[in-house]
């Protein structure tokens, strides 16, 4: 199949986890022989063009003219991707057979090629504003809602990671339950291996102490606040114990200024952005990976602890509630509780025979129920679902369409 997705984030670009979710499933699909062309935002020193695993790869840069917010910085990124997508079309030799748009920073680009390609859009809706931001609570907020209401309108299918996800978009957007499809992040277990050049236990904590680890973005809506409230009672009950934070964004401040309030600062550590090896290091070292987000669509931080073989505590909330299996594969505590996450916590680290159970059964169902190959089918299929319905459809207008295993040509050529 001849797929033409963008997205916003891919590696080297990454702000949140759809960068690792997008350069995972064109993986997984090129090692299927399907032809993947992404268009994505560009990065200092990385190529325009790249094959990466047998996707073509497309980076732009937005205009450069000053936008006052990033609103207008989106659609300044939005006409870079529509520019260059003209022109791929242009020299393609057989044309696309499906859009795969991912949230709603590409959505002008993704719309505008739907009608002008007459090809079928399916979009991946991976969070809404109303979710991220407990309700939408100034015109900033309503305006990229009122975007994401219109991709998902425009969409022949909107793909969603989890069963919270799809009554999430029936209840803000009103979207029909046979426009929704379910399919669920996955993760590569052979990126959660510790090589040669593990980082030392002793640069983050203390021989006889336990660690206890969370890393992601600190944003209020991931719960590191919440940790930190559950920081004293774990200490009253199991004082070696040191608290290990990482990543960055524009709540940590604000999280450092709390653990110096609280007088917990000496047992936590801020480590700010960690890479890939540092991270690794840290799951193998540590004795319970926590996640207690507020808000979470899908939880892939979950899997890539349970890929790590670390034991996993998580709020009860969203995907990381579907993903866990209180007292299986991991701890899910109250959403917001910090008594709760602290006596999930304390469980871990006091019952190691436990942990140790629960991290093994994780890990074989990550290997057996999210891995990307699978995911990757699920995708494809229905790509092939929609191409499928497309032909029967009268919406294609003039276009010379081919038999079902292709469409035809997109443009004829002049005489």
């Amino acid at each position: 199949m001849r797929v033409l997705m963008l997205s916003w984030e891919y590696p080297p670009k990454s702000v949140g986890g759809l960068a690792q979710h997008v350069y995972d499933l064109t993986k997984a699909m090129a090692e299927q022989k399907h032809q993947l062309h992404l268009i994505t935002i560009g990065s200092p020193g990385v190529p325009d063009y790249e094959n990466v695993n047998g996707v073509h790869v497309y980076r732009v840069t937005p205009y450069q003219v000053s936008s006052p917010d990033f609103v207008t910085w989106v659609m300044q990124l939005n006409v870079s991707m529509l520019e260059r997508c003209l022109t791929l079309v242009r020299d393609m030799e057989e044309p696309f057979e499906v859009i795969h748009a991912h949230d709603w920073l590409v959505a002008y680009a993704a719309r505008a090629l739907k009608h002008s390609l007459r090809i079928p859009l399916i979009a991946t809706v991976h969070a809404t504003e109303y979710g991220r931001n407990n309700g939408l609570h100034n015109d900033m907020q309503r305006h990229i809602s009122d975007i994401e209401w219109w991709l998902s309108y425009e969409a022949w299918k909107v793909i969603v990671c989890s069963h919270y996800m799809h009554n999430e978009m029936q209840q803000v957007f009103q979207v029909p339950a046979d426009k929704l499809v379910i399919i669920p992040n996955g993760v590569d277990a052979e990126n959660f291996s510790v090589g040669q050049h593990t980082v030392p236990r002793e640069n983050y904590a203390s021989p006889d102490e336990k660690i206890v680890f969370y890393v992601g973005r600190m944003v209020r809506e991931k719960g590191v606040q919440v940790l930190l409230d559950a920081v004293p009672k774990i200490l009253h009950y199991h004082p070696n114990t040191k608290f290990i934070i990482a990543g960055k964004g524009p709540h940590l401040m604000h999280l450092k200024r709390q653990a110096r309030r609280m007088g917990i600062e000496q047992r936590v550590y801020f480590t700010g952005y960690v890479d890939d090896n540092t991270r690794n290091s840290i799951y193998k070292h540590a004795s319970v990976a926590v996640f207690p987000s507020l808000y979470e669509p899908f939880g892939i931080v979950a899997l890539e602890a349970m890929a790590a073989r670390t034991p996993v505590v998580v709020s009860d909330t969203g995907g990381l509630s579907e993903i866990i299996n209180h007292g299986v594969n991991g701890l899910k505590a109250y959403t917001g509780n910090a008594n709760s996450l602290a006596d999930n916590i304390l469980h871990l680290l006091m019952n190691p025979r436990s942990a140790r159970e629960m991290q093994e059964k994780a890990y074989r169902e990550v290997i057996e129920k999210y891995n990307w190959q699978g995911i990757a089918g699920k995708t494809v299929d229905l790509y092939q679902r929609v191409i499928s319905a497309h032909y029967t459809a009268n919406w294609q207008g003039n276009r010379r369409v081919g038999p079902l295993g292709g469409i035809g040509r997109l443009f004829a050529k002049s005489q």
